[in-house]
């Protein structure tokens, strides 16, 4: 953060809105932001900002509530006496987008509106958006009625980040998630941590040292047209211990069962309205938690990644 000038981002004596990304109940290594990260974060700032919210919403399929206490960020916020704020319970204001490059307008948490945003996202794949990131982790600040702009994704997060921009942000590449993500991914030991004032500059080094091409990204390419950052490699200074050259050859993500039958159903309008303006949606939510379960407890294969994690150098961290 120091190497990245986070003072000349974040404003002194501001109000912050801490974003992690929360996005997963089970446990997983690599698929939500790690305690210490946030914990680096919230020492480095706490003396320099006012207040400090940690922030996040609730998904039609996780309970943000629990990924809360099950990933230890409870524990910091215990400690560090910072307010845990669940989004999806606030009051929402409609902010128009008079420009927008889909939406005309957004709700968005009222909180968002008077608070400095600090974005803490994960260093994963996504079988939507090839990454997420830093521009990807302000999906989360949307109500659970996100998912319907599915087929408009990547022109949609640069809408949301016109709306909740974020003055700085710090990427937890500790452990990442390769493979399907950004739920049933790999986790990958990364050891790192970037930082950046510009959040599609991050994203864009984060893409390369992942091993994928930035310029075939497309919501950075919405976001660099939308004006809110760069993501042309040789015009971004970078400082730290690695040079441009690195590739982590991360495996990319493909859709899995859920993410391929959803968006089945979103291309044909018919379906559309049959599968999420009905009761029949809640059914669809219910059969993607089964499927979770399956591949997590059933199977093993999320419990058995989590274990191989947890004997790593980082399981101490955790307990």
């Amino acid at each position: 953060m120091d190497l990245a000038q986070w003072r000349n981002y974040i404003p002194r004596g501001a109000a912050i809105a801490l974003k992690p990304n929360l996005g997963w109940d089970l446990f997983l290594p690599g698929a939500t932001t790690s305690p210490w990260v946030l914990e680096g974060v919230v020492r480095t700032i706490r003396d320099w900002v006012e207040t400090i919210h940690v922030v996040e919403s609730d998904q039609v399929v996780v309970n943000v509530e629990k990924a809360f206490h099950l990933n230890r960020i409870d524990r910091v916020c215990r400690d560090y006496d910072l307010t845990w704020v669940n989004m999806t319970h606030t009051e929402m204001r409609t902010v128009p987008l008079p420009n927008g490059r889909v939406l005309k307008e957004l709700q968005v948490p009222e909180i968002l509106l008077r608070t400095q945003l600090v974005t803490v996202p994960v260093m994963k794949t996504h079988n939507k958006t090839v990454i997420t990131g830093a521009i990807k982790n302000q999906w989360g600040c949307l109500p659970m009625f996100r998912h319907n702009y599915h087929l408009v994704l990547d022109a949609a997060l640069a809408d949301i980040n016109t709306v909740a921009r974020p003055c700085f942000a710090v990427m937890d590449a500790t452990i990442g998630l390769e493979g399907n993500s950004p739920k049933s991914g790999i986790p990958k030991l990364v050891n790192r941590v970037l930082a950046s004032g510009d959040a599609v500059a991050l994203d864009a080094v984060a893409a390369k040292l992942m091993g994928f091409d930035p310029a075939q990204i497309a919501h950075l390419a919405e976001c660099v047209a939308a004006g809110l950052g760069t993501a042309t490699l040789q015009n971004i200074t970078t400082r730290g211990d690695d040079d441009a050259s690195l590739n982590l050859r991360f495996i990319p993500a493909h859709h899995n069962l859920v993410s391929w039958l959803e968006l089945v159903l979103r291309q044909r309008p018919s379906l559309r309205r049959l599968f999420f303006d009905t009761p029949l949606f809640q059914l669809c939510c219910n059969a993607t938690l089964a499927y979770y379960g399956i591949w997590y407890y059933l199977l093993g294969i999320g419990r058995g990644r989590k274990d191989r994690m947890l004997a790593t150098a980082y399981g101490e961290q955790w307990r």
